[in-house]
């Protein structure tokens, strides 16, 4: 069989994930964990002490690297990045910190840290987009306000999906995503349901449909996450929520 030449294997090389793709995947990354330790401690036997452990340890060394990819932009340093590199050496301590950690106090430590990571996110974005305005990703164009705000509630692990009698319906903070709104993200490959894989709403109910970004609705929120008002009905991006005073304290220490 002859192979291809060279040349032609460069185009199907697939980008690198860019600083801000990354946060979001770590946001997802760190739901899928909260969802793994909530579904562990409401099993009717004790969990194993150290259940977490390897995922916690993964999601450090994901933190780790976010913060060595947004260093390694070489963007100017302003009071917007230093914080943003802060917050998320907070995360990793505080996610390092969760190993010694049984299962209830370690989801403590993690409970914002999706928040937290799609807050750095924007903020992130829009640092980028002031200081590299000309290369910046086009926004997607398939995204209305209502999609952009649902997509942001989804990576900050706020929907979850779940059916009764014959009907769909989401569980979400406000603002609600709806389940026609969720149906026309999945239509649009941006969106998807991982089946059983967050808690119940309820004690001894059934587990829950975690809402997840696909890979592809990742690369569509980070074109417009943190960007200015397209319009008055534009919903702004998550903002970022601090993590405790201590772990601040306690990374300056170290």
């Amino acid at each position: 069989m002859t192979e291809p030449p060279a040349e032609s294997l460069l185009f199907d090389v697939v980008p690198p994930p860019t600083p801000v793709e990354r946060l979001l995947h770590l946001a997802d990354q760190y739901t899928q964990h909260n969802d793994g330790l909530d579904l562990f401690l409401g099993t009717p036997s004790p969990p194993a002490p150290d259940a977490h452990v390897g995922s916690a340890q993964s999601l450090v060394v994901g933190t780790q690297s976010a913060i060595k990819a947004i260093q390694d932009e070489r963007l100017y340093e302003s009071v917007e990045l230093a914080e943003t590199i802060r917050r998320l050496k907070q995360l990793a301590f505080l996610t390092s910190s969760s190993v010694d950690l049984g299962a209830g106090a370690a989801r403590e430590l993690t409970a914002l840290a999706p928040e937290a990571a799609v807050g750095c996110a924007v903020t992130l974005a829009g640092e980028t987009r002031r200081r590299r305005w000309a290369t910046a990703p086009a926004p997607d164009d398939r995204l209305t306000a209502v999609h952009r705000m649902a997509l942001a509630e989804i990576a900050c692990g706020h929907v979850v999906a779940s059916s009764s009698l014959g009907r769909e319906f989401t569980r979400s903070r406000e603002p609600k995503v709806l389940m026609s709104t969720l149906r026309v993200l999945e239509t649009k490959g941006l969106a998807e349901r991982t089946a059983g894989s967050a808690p119940a709403a309820y004690v001894g109910g059934p587990p829950l449909d975690r809402v997840r970004l696909t890979g592809a609705g990742i690369t569509a929120l980070a074109s417009v996450i943190g960007s200015p008002p397209a319009g008055p009905s534009t919903v702004p991006g998550p903002t970022p929520h601090p993590l405790p005073a201590t772990a601040e304290a306690a990374t300056r220490s170290r």
